[in-house]
């Protein structure tokens, strides 16, 4: 879509609707990497947006760059994605009929910035990421969110993002009040077929 503050790929639904599904790729990936997303979910009410993420990063680009150094470029982000989904729920799309959904990196960015966001959407969905600060993203977060769905899935033999280290951020999440269903998964660092599958399931019982 042209006038955004992001490069992205626009794959419209099959079925006329204002149902937005914003993806968020991973450091070094771009949008290109998730166009086979759409037909693996196979919701035919839902137009989809591929964000190019603010960075460069080799032959791709990143949303912050590494540790210890994560939080100016979070903050960035933050700010420009604040921007697009203004523009896309002021044009075209429901927020609340919308999904936000990010892997690693991109996962950070769902949490980091989509719990903030003034704007409460139908889900969020986190794939193999982290949060950068548990503790001030709940002083912080827009309490009305806590309200909508949210679905927080990792792979067991994650060797970027350590599994343990993930769960124990959304165990304190759900013990201070903040719902998140967990899911782990016997995989890499990675996004597979199945554990789509069940996100498209949980998409639609919402949808």
């Amino acid at each position: 879509m042209k006038n955004l503050e992001l490069d992205n790929i626009f794959i419209p639904s099959k079925i006329p609707s204002k149902k937005l599904m914003i993806i968020l790729h991973g450091r070094g990936d771009s949008s290109a990497g998730f166009t086979s997303l759409p037909d693996i979910l196979a919701i035919d009410e839902m137009n989809y947006i591929l964000l190019d993420a603010p960075f460069e990063y080799y032959t791709g680009y990143s949303w912050y760059p590494l540790p210890p150094n994560q939080l100016p470029g979070i903050e960035h982000s933050s700010i420009v994605l604040t921007k697009v989904l203004d523009k896309l729920f002021a044009d075209e799309f429901n927020a609340d009929e919308s999904f936000l959904f990010g892997f690693s990196q991109g996962a950070l960015l769902t949490f980091e910035f989509g719990a903030r966001y003034e704007k409460v959407l139908a889900g969020y969905i986190a794939v193999s990421g982290y949060i950068y600060d548990e503790v001030k993203l709940l002083f912080e977060i827009n309490e009305d969110v806590k309200a909508s769905h949210w679905l927080y899935t990792h792979g067991t033999k994650d060797t970027v993002l350590a599994f343990d280290k993930s769960k124990k951020q959304i165990e304190f999440l759900q013990e201070n009040g903040f719902e998140v269903a967990f899911h782990a998964f016997d995989k890499e660092h990675t996004i597979e077929r199945h554990e789509l599958e069940m996100i498209a399931q949980w998409m639609k019982n919402i949808v």
